[in-house]
């Protein structure tokens, strides 16, 4: 028992030893490992990688937090319960902010505009998306007014106006934001020409898509309710007064019931441009027609993605073949620049019918144009650059 005991004070005496042999002098400092601030930077995101924000732009619940201004917003309108075919396009604010993600405002100069969006002086944030309910298409219906409305209504961001002729379009003389919304399918186009109506009255609609939209009804229909579609909702704007009769369609090739639809379409307030029109007239003649149509009258863009052919853009809920390019819609949207913009949105991105991403893409690309076009004063002027070909020799 007594060798057990020496043993034990044996061994505590040598940890003893060993603890003291390895206590640094008072003075000394442990070296700290190198953080990544000091050895690599701030903490940016890749494309691939950071919150998904639109471009990586500065995100705000900006519905909540009522003290977030800017001069333009990207909201997302994630509804699609007025679908009369494929669904999915709540899934559409996703998949647009998810192709944007190689855009950001540090490299967002473009050749074809001859700016930076995000270097024009306008303060430009991601509001986030509306909670819109999915079971009650009236309460949605709500939902989506007032969030467009809460923001329409606050001060821009600026000191200083940002948009030519904003506050002489208002009524009460005071400039407005404007917003970029990310649909949906096409029915969210109503309640925000609700919301845009209270503050300019009727405006002319620049409505891109394949289809007209301004049917006035589906078979079936019992209800006030269920009136309101993706097919209908230029019919009841017009019931309601929200839409003036100088609107135009661009890029239309659907089929038709026959030619009452035309001429339902005229008394909505519409007039139209077929995809084909492009082979027989031009992109110029296009844009020239569709400035005359909407003079300086308050202007709100609507584009539908399926007014693109379905081979370049297919995740949409009701395809049609024979649709224009990228490249010729995004044509056209340059030449419309200069127009009194005061809205505009992207919608019908369902992106489970995608492939790789291309519809995406091409949307994100799409809502880019419309932040240029928001900030030119006049269509860009074609130049030739450092080796590339001069205008004259095309």
């Amino acid at each position: 028992m007594a060798f057990k005991k020496l043993l034990q004070f044996a061994i505590s005496a040598v940890s003893i030893k060993a603890i003291f042999a390895h206590q640094i002098p008072l003075g000394d400092t442990i070296e700290q490992p190198e953080t990544w601030l000091s050895k690599y930077g701030p903490q940016i995101d890749q494309p691939f990688s950071g919150p998904l924000a639109f471009s990586h732009m500065t995100y705000s619940r900006c519905l909540e937090d009522e003290s977030a201004q800017f001069d333009i917003a990207v909201l997302g309108m994630p509804f699609d319960t007025g679908t009369s075919y494929r669904p999915g396009a709540r899934f559409g604010p996703y998949a647009i902010r998810s192709g944007s993600r190689r855009q950001r405002e540090a490299r967002g100069y473009s050749l074809a505009w001859g700016n930076n969006p995000y270097e024009q002086g306008s303060k430009i944030i991601d509001c986030g998306d509306v909670p819109i309910i999915p079971f009650d298409n009236v309460l949605a219906m709500d939902q989506m007014e007032v969030a467009y409305s809460t923001l329409l209504n606050r001060p821009i961001a600026s000191s200083q106006s940002v948009w030519a002729n904003g506050a002489q379009l208002a009524k009460d003389g005071r400039e407005r934001p404007r917003i970029v919304s990310l649909g949906g399918d096409h029915t969210i186009v109503l309640p925000i020409l609700r919301a845009l109506n209270k503050v300019y009255g009727p405006v002319s609609v620049i409505h891109f898509d394949a289809h007209l939209d301004t049917w006035n009804g589906y078979p079936g229909t019992v209800t006030e309710q269920s009136r309101v579609t993706h097919g209908t909702f230029f019919y009841v704007a017009n019931e309601e007064g929200l839409v003036s009769n100088s609107s135009i369609h661009a890029g239309i090739r659907c089929k038709l019931v026959g030619l009452g639809d035309i001429e339902n379409d005229e008394s909505v307030g519409f007039h139209f441009i077929t995809s084909d029109d492009i082979d027989d007239h031009g992109v110029p003649a296009i844009i020239k027609r569709i400035r005359e149509r909407v003079g300086d009258t308050p202007v709100y863009l609507s584009l539908d993605i399926d007014v693109i052919d379905p081979g370049l853009a297919p995740a949409t809920g009701t395809p049609e073949a024979g649709g224009w390019t990228s490249r010729e819609v995004k044509r056209i949207i340059r030449g419309l620049a200069g127009l009194n913009f005061v809205g505009a949105d992207i919608v019908e991105v369902a992106p489970v019918y995608d492939h790789a991403e291309i519809t995406g893409t091409a949307a994100a690309d799409l809502v880019h144009d419309f932040l240029s076009m928001f900030m030119s004063q006049s269509p860009p002027t074609p130049h030739a650059l450092p080796g590339s070909w001069l205008r004259d020799e095309l």
